[in-house]
């Protein structure tokens, strides 16, 4: 227990000595985001959300709760068969990450702009947005 204290303070120091290491570890958490959503690793991406997370997907009309998106995993599993996934980071702003993002599945791709709430390193809020049905803006 004391050691979890100690982590956690030295986390703390580091971030506000280094505001930029929070930004850091924010786009490390959408990294591991992305390499799960692609290869469906259920364990990581439910070890990725917060138990009360949320996923939005605004042209769909669809939210989803953290146990009704991984209960999707399996349609997904079918759906992301060869996809591949391109983003970039377009920035981090008050514990949110906004992520352009290119679907590429095998018959057509899909482009994104994705935001991701952060905090203590899990996922509190996805909201997906499409922008174009093809990433040629990308």
């Amino acid at each position: 227990m004391m050691a979890g204290r100690h982590l956690a303070a030295t986390l703390l120091a580091t971030c506000l000595l280094f505001p930029g290491y929070s930004a850091l570890a924010d786009e490390t958490v959408v990294e591991r985001w992305y390499a799960a959503l692609v290869t469906v690793d259920e364990d990581a991406l439910s070890n990725l959300l917060a138990e009360d997370a949320e996923m939005k997907l605004l042209d769909l009309g669809v939210m989803q709760s953290k146990l009704e998106f991984l209960a999707s995993l399996d349609e997904w599993r079918e759906a992301a068969k060869g996809l591949v996934v391109r983003h970039r980071v377009q920035g981090t702003e008050d514990g949110v990450t906004t992520v352009l993002a290119c679907y590429d599945f095998p018959a057509n791709d899909v482009l994104m702009r994705e935001t991701f709430a952060l905090s203590a390193g899990r996922i509190e809020e996805n909201v997906q947005t499409r922008l174009a049905e093809s990433c040629e803006a990308y």
